[in-house]
């Protein structure tokens, strides 16, 4: 597997670290459908993780710690859709941490290039990736306004969603609408953020709807497959196709080109000068 090194933040943890999320000495869950009309939580849940290739070894734990993915499509840059050039976005999830870093072309044809990260409490953006962490090396400037949206896309992503919902304990239900299972749970280290997952027939999340005061945030996923390498397949699952909408407006709009599900090395420590920020 390759090497890949991204410079980064303090391992704020979640308490629930999820790869501790273990299912050992149970019997086979019912079908999604039936559990979710009986509100069995944790069968869901299971079965959910299960379908994602993220449950491995004789005790099934979820073994998804860190992702990457690169991708192509659009993104809302300044209010107008940027054409990615370059998208990849590097996530741990036992730390809270994402880093994205993409470059790409506003309409009148002029280019932007951004990293953007966020790790437990912070937020910030880059201009060189680890800006910060080594004193004279890049700057990185603290982008507070960032962080909520930053971890909801974070904890309604396709790994980090049922993570969450895990997480969540006795605060996550399951019910049917629709003639679908739906899961509703709180977002990590977010008071008062809700996300609602629809699962498909293949009990993998074909939608999730995250609400915070009066902004809604949907996310719609399609296309599952594993998308490694192709002489690093691992039967880790991700959606091919990921479009974002914030109060209606596309936020997002990416197609997955590649992922890597293998548990690469992904770090996102903080700098001093987003924990601290210098005084006006």
């Amino acid at each position: 597997m390759r090497r890949f090194f991204v410079c980064s933040c303090l391992c704020v943890s979640l308490l629930f670290v999820a790869r501790h999320f273990v299912w050992a000495q149970r019997t086979t869950p019912p079908p999604t459908s039936q559990a979710a009309g009986a509100g069995d939580r944790k069968s869901v849940v299971f079965n959910w993780m299960w379908y994602m290739g993220m449950l491995r070894g004789v005790q099934e734990v979820d073994a998804v710690a860190t992702l990457e993915l690169q991708a192509t499509g659009t993104i809302q840059v300044q209010g107008q859709s940027c054409k990615l050039m370059t998208y990849r976005a590097s996530i741990n999830y036992q730390v809270s941490g994402m880093r994205v870093q993409y470059t790409c072309t506003l309409p009148n044809g002029q280019s932007h290039k951004a990293i953007e990260v966020v790790s437990g409490a912070f937020a910030w953006d880059e201009d060189i990736v680890g800006a910060g962490l080594v004193p004279g090396r890049g700057t990185a400037t603290p982008n507070r306004g960032s962080l909520n949206e930053r971890l909801i896309r974070l904890w309604s992503s396709p790994q980090g969603a049922p993570k969450a919902a895990a997480a969540g304990g006795e605060n996550t239900k399951v019910a049917m609408e629709g003639g679908k299972p739906v899961v509703t749970f709180p977002i990590p280290g977010m008071q008062g953020a809700i996300a609602k997952a629809t699962l498909n027939a293949e009990n993998q999340a074909e939608q999730v709807e995250t609400r915070l005061g009066n902004v809604v945030t949907e996310f719609t996923y399609e296309k599952y497959d594993d998308y490694n390498a192709p002489d690093d397949k691992v039967y880790g699952y991700f959606p091919g196709h990921i479009v974002e909408k914030r109060n209606g407006v596309t936020i997002l709009d990416l197609t997955v080109k590649q992922t890597d599900v293998g548990n690469l090395y992904v770090v996102v420590p903080v700098p001093q000068s987003v924990q601290r920020p210098a005084q006006p």
